[in-house]
């Protein structure tokens, strides 16, 4: 996670962001601090990536690259505005030991915000902020199968708006945010699906964090808590509506680093 120290709506570059909303520092300051102890309430470790000045969304640590055991595969950013966090979390992960390895850089792509681990399977998203070619080389570095689904509603411009993987059965999915192709991949993928509507996708449901058998959300209409509570999970909503200026929620916010992909699966 990265402190919200220089957040701000600074530009455009989502449905989401408009200039002209003011962030109240104090109150972002005040819900990454709940979103950082309920983690770690929950059981996590929270790691801390010092805050640069000039990169608002630097915050949005989902977005830096995609973690595979000791190696890290950076973004390669599509909107200019954001290119300059890369060099921060390389340095980060190159001084914890982390092999970085690259995409080639005529391709796009936004790490875990567009690629979420179900399994030995790493689906990701494309269209609105990463490249479909780029998924092949992803497959290529991290040795992970690949699987492609298009993005279809620009207000869920990254894959963790629309699919929350729960555990090795179920995951939280926005099928509306996908092309018909994409979601078929994701039926023949998980076995059990907790399908939401479209305010409850639009509430960022699916942008939550999953911690053991915590549930971290944003926002949790009652309907949603019944069928988590139902196969055994704890609800915790996070209040986080400084960082919905931006169009991120809980998951935006974090980076898991316990991830391996490949045969023997993702934890």
């Amino acid at each position: 996670m990265c402190p919200p120290e220089h957040f701000g709506v600074l530009y455009e570059i989502n449905p989401w962001m408009h200039r002209e909303v003011l962030v109240d520092a104090d109150a972002a300051r005040q819900q990454w601090e709940n979103l950082k102890a309920t983690l770690e309430q929950a059981g996590a470790h929270v790691e801390v990536l010092p805050p640069a000045r000039d990169l608002p969304d630097l915050v949005f640590t989902a977005n830096a690259g995609v973690v595979n055991g000791s190696q890290f595969v950076p973004s390669r950013f599509m909107h200019p505005e954001r290119r300059g966090e890369v060099p921060h979390y390389v340095a980060w992960f190159e001084e914890r030991g982390f092999t970085v390895d690259w995409l080639p850089d005529h391709v796009h792509h936004e790490g875990a915000g567009d690629a979420l681990p179900f399994g030995s399977v790493l689906l990701s998203g494309y269209r609105f902020r990463s490249d479909a070619a780029s998924h092949a080389y992803l497959s290529r570095l991290t040795g992970a199968a690949v699987r492609s689904v298009e993005l279809a509603d620009e207000r869920l411009y990254h894959l963790d708006l629309t699919f929350c993987p729960l555990d090795e059965r179920r995951a939280m999915v926005a099928p509306e945010g996908w092309d018909r192709y994409g979601r078929r991949v994701v039926e023949a993928l998980v076995p059990e699906l907790l399908v939401l509507d479209t305010d409850q996708t639009l509430a960022f449901c699916a942008n939550s964090v999953v911690v053991n058998s915590t549930v971290v959300m944003p926002s949790c209409p009652p309907p949603v808590g019944r069928q988590l509570e139902a196969c055994g999970f704890d609800v915790v909503v996070c209040n986080v509506d400084e960082f919905l200026k931006a169009g991120g929620a809980c998951r935006c916010l974090t980076l898991a680093l316990d991830v391996t992909l490949g045969p023997q699966g993702a934890r």
